[in-house]
């Protein structure tokens, strides 16, 4: 099957920290997407959300599937990929934050994500209907996101 392809770029007017801590926090990601996710294993380290922890996610009732985040570096980057259930295959989620300096000292964070995927069911225009069903709610809530750190800017 076809490899699926999204990638969302997005500025924040907040600091890196703020927006990475928000961003990779499973709990409040599932708010901002409107979704339901839990943290069921805590990461290795400091941060319960960081290397090694897993999210269930329950898009709808008796859909759910599990992420586990493989990679984890503070205010930078954080990779994850499906570790169970789901109706995609080879599937790696990818957050990559940097800083912007803006012209009077104050710093905004880009934040560019990419999910690349392949669809498990060889039908026609699966992975197109998988690929929507994936981005437009995160782009949708980056976007509420963006909003909202931009009043308090």
């Amino acid at each position: 099957m076809k490899k699926q392809h999204i990638d969302l770029v997005q500025e924040f007017k907040a600091p890196v920290n703020t927006v990475f801590s928000e961003l990779t926090d499973h709990v409040k990601f599932g708010k901002l997407l409107k979704a339901k996710i839990t943290r069921t294993v805590d990461g290795q380290g400091e941060d319960p959300n960081g290397l090694g922890s897993v999210r269930k996610i329950t898009p709808v009732p008796l859909a759910d599937f599990e992420e586990t985040v493989v990679t984890f570096k503070p205010n930078e980057l954080m990779e994850y990929a499906v570790s169970q259930g789901s109706p995609i295959k080879n599937h790696i989620g990818r957050m990559e934050f940097s800083v912007i300096k803006e012209g009077d000292g104050r710093e905004s964070t880009l934040l560019r994500y990419t999910i690349v995927f392949e669809p498990k069911l060889p039908i026609p225009f699966w992975g197109g209907l998988l690929k929507k069903a994936i981005e437009t709610p995160i782009r949708k809530g980056l976007l509420v996101l963006a909003e909202r750190y931009a009043k308090s800017y």
